[in-house]
């Protein structure tokens, strides 16, 4: 008996010693898979709540470098915005232009790319107490529908602003543009102001209003107003007589001709308004 247990009792041993071998393994690889899942943990970025942005970091289309917040308030200013304005920041950063624009009053939007400036925008918007009226998409900016915006705000780089340019000109006549520093190619501004106090770059405001489409010709009170248009800027003759001062604010139109100052509003297919001396006028497309 003896002698034909013992090969069994050294196999049971050598069970044994297999299985907790196996279980040492085990346990020594969960350990390891725990350890380098801890490591891995602490490796990774810091947490949103943590995210500060740097002066110059790179983005999609520009660098981040933030408005001053001087010209925040004179970009506003100039836009000349109202509680019932609709405002929209390209490239918002963190945020400071749209929580400005809703302590106005404002319902304000910032379009960002990064995602970790988005989540800092809300943060700041909360803090701010205006979560409510400043909100912030992380989308692409030339991906966005601008049309509900009745202002405008940016701070890219003019070979951006001229790209946004085309779509900018198609948007409701009146909606006012303005961007920091940057120009919109040979589209000039209808107002540009520099400010001084508590800024040292990036200090000028430029402001555009996207002009009503009046080219073409025009029947006003019998005689042809023929009118050329680039921008907000018009030529063209009024009868025989050329026009001069001629330009669109917005929907408003105001141009000289044969010594009377005509003003007016377009309204579609319409228009009307006042000449100086000589009262009312109305024209329509012919």
């Amino acid at each position: 008996m003896q002698a034909s247990t013992q090969p069994l009792v050294s196999d049971y041993r050598q069970a044994g010693a297999g299985l907790r071998r196996a279980r040492f393994i085990a346990v020594a690889a969960a350990m390891a898979l725990s350890l380098a899942m801890g490591a891995a943990a602490t490796a990774q970025p810091a947490a949103n709540d943590d995210y500060k942005p740097d002066v110059g970091q790179a983005g999609k289309d520009v660098i981040w470098v933030p408005t001053p917040q001087t010209l925040v308030d004179k970009m506003l200013d100039m836009a000349k915005v109202s509680p019932q304005d609709r405002l929209m920041d390209l490239g918002s950063g963190d945020g400071r232009t749209v929580i400005t624009a809703a302590q106005r009053g404002l319902t304000a939007q910032g379009i960002e790319y990064n995602p970790d400036l988005v989540e800092l925008s809300r943060r700041n918007a909360q803090r701010a107490g205006v979560a409510d009226r400043a909100t912030f998409v992380a989308a692409d900016l030339f991906q966005t529908d601008l049309s509900k915006a009745d202002v405008i705000t940016m701070f890219l780089l003019s070979t951006i602003n001229e790209k946004l340019r085309p779509t900018l000109l198609q948007l409701t006549p009146g909606t006012r543009v303005v961007s920091n520093t940057f120009r919109m190619g040979d589209w000039e501004p209808d107002a540009s102001e520099t400010v001084t106090k508590d800024c040292s770059t990036y200090c000028t405001a430029l402001l555009w209003i996207v002009p009503a489409k009046v080219e073409g010709k025009w029947e006003v009170d019998g005689q042809t107003l023929q009118l050329t248009q680039r921008y907000q800027m018009l030529s063209g003759k009024f009868g025989s007589a050329d026009i001069s001062d001629a330009r669109m604010r917005g929907t408003t139109i105001e141009f000289t001709a044969n010594g009377v100052r005509y003003t007016g509003e377009v309204n579609g297919k319409t228009m009307s308004g006042t000449a100086d001396g000589r009262g009312k006028w109305t024209a329509k497309r012919a």
